[in-house]
């Protein structure tokens, strides 16, 4: 819901968004070659492969609504049994230096003054100083600018209300030097704003030191406004084949 006042002749946009406002959408990326930049001996970097995955998943993530993912005294009764228990997957089956990336595109944000980001994870996912992390695209004024927010370990953690043994919860602050490059100016509003995982299975982090290649999300949060699923497509946003690589070398 987006109010819309003039105010001494500029135009103020006042944003009061719901969760049902925001859309979470996966996006798989597999770069074309020179999509990644070049070598640092000249030529283009190659491109990428077919090794990321993004989907909402039933099952995979904590109850859609709000209850408790289990019952610590009977774990055989478990509670909210009906529910759909919509899942977040960000996988990357490869390692990191391919031009690829599981993603989320967020929407319905435009505008908003950004304060905070974050997500649960469950236990055991990857959680590096790289991925999963927020990308952002800010503006102020006339100004746009690129923000790397998080990642996921340099987040302030907690546990995870819905399950405090199995899941943990993530917030970046964009303000913080030490979650976000550069920080947010005071002010600024999301031009645009994804979720990115492109570390593989050779990354490993305190959470995951074997490099499983994968992050399992819910509770995607945005300025205290916490979505828990979002559309079951995926998008493949740039997608190669075996003729295209071919064509790309000399």
């Amino acid at each position: 819901m987006r109010t819309v006042a003039i105010l001494s002749g500029a135009l103020l946009c006042v944003l009061s968004a719901r969760a049902d406002d925001i859309k979470v959408e996966p996006v798989e990326f597999a770069g074309k070659a020179g999509d990644c930049g070049t070598l640092a001996g000249g030529g283009r970097y190659p491109a990428g492969s077919r090794i990321v995955t993004a989907a909402w998943l039933e099952g995979l993530g904590l109850p859609d609504s709000g209850g408790p993912n289990s019952n610590a005294s009977n774990p055989a009764d478990n509670p909210n049994k009906q529910d759909s228990r919509w899942g977040l997957l960000l996988s990357k089956n490869g390692p990191t230096p391919d031009c690829s990336s599981a993603q989320a595109r967020i929407t319905g944000v435009e505008g908003m003054v950004l304060t905070e980001v974050g997500f649960d994870f469950r236990n055991g996912s990857h959680c590096g100083a790289g991925a999963p992390r927020f990308n952002a695209v800010l503006r102020t004024g006339s100004t746009e600018t690129f923000h790397f927010l998080g990642g996921c370990a340099n987040g302030t953690k907690t546990p995870a209300p819905q399950d405090p043994a199995e899941w943990t919860r993530v917030r970046i602050n964009p303000s913080s030097a030490g979650q976000a490059f550069p920080v947010a100016p005071p002010g600024a509003r999301i031009r645009s704003l994804t979720i990115l995982y492109d570390e593989g299975v050779d990354s490993v982090s305190g959470e995951d030191p074997k490099g499983v290649g994968l992050a399992i999300l819910d509770n995607i949060a945005i300025n205290g406004i916490i979505v828990g699923k979002g559309s079951k497509g995926r998008d493949k946003e740039k997608d190669n084949d075996d003729d295209d690589d071919d064509d790309d070398e000399d």
